[in-house]
């Protein structure tokens, strides 16, 4: 039902009806209801199944192969390229947080992304001394911005997506530097975070 919901937003827009799920079911308009608890249950539950699938394409991009620039360049590629791809599902996502209230399913998928992204933070902070504490705002800061300049992208489209892939690849980038410099972590872009790992594990045996 939800996979139908879902067909029906892509191929119509956001502003569709229970009628429509239903006609794309072959199943009288009762039968939808008869799973949901009105229509702002339904819409909550096709926010999770839209982030469910963002999310399972999003999540494997964030481990720790490759180089820093590639585990940047891998998550923010995959994201944008979501959103291009299916514009009308990211519409109906955005619609559901019009004056910065977000949904549940928002939020847990925020806080699934951000805990990902500050489990490894984290565990690079801890390597090297410093306080794991600061991985969560650094982590999720990170996930506003760029979430921000999508939305924004996405508003007003005067850029093409990979123009918006490499700025954003830049900026979190030179973010992430940044912040190592500051804490006086030996951190670039061209590092390879697993050799970077194990630098830091060799160095506490």
């Amino acid at each position: 039902m939800l996979d139908a919901a879902l067909a029906v937003i892509e191929d119509n827009g956001t502003e569709i009806s229970v009628q429509q799920i239903a006609d794309r079911l072959q199943v009288p308009r009762p039968v939808v209801y008869r799973h949901f608890d009105g229509r702002a249950d339904l819409d909550e539950a096709i926010r999770g199944h839209i982030l469910d699938s963002v999310l399972a394409e999003l999540l494997p991009r964030l481990h720790s192969e490759g180089t820093v620039r590639d585990l940047v360049r891998g998550a923010v590629g995959t994201y944008v390229g979501w959103v291009e791809n299916h514009p009308n599902l990211h519409r109906f996502l955005a619609a559901a947080d019009p004056h910065g209230e977000s949904s549940t399913a928002l939020a847990g998928a925020r806080d699934r992304i951000g805990g990902r992204l500050a489990g490894l933070f984290a565990d690079t902070l801890e390597r090297f001394g410093v306080d794991r504490n600061r991985a969560r705002p650094m982590a999720f800061g990170t996930i506003g911005f760029v979430d921000g300049v999508v939305n924004s992208w996405r508003a007003a489209p005067t850029l093409a997506s990979e123009h918006i892939e490499g700025i954003l690849t830049e900026s979190v980038l030179s973010l992430l530097e940044g912040n190592a410099r500051s804490l006086d972590l030996p951190l670039t872009r061209d590092t390879v975070v697993a050799d970077l790992f194990a630098r830091t594990a060799a160095a506490q045996a």
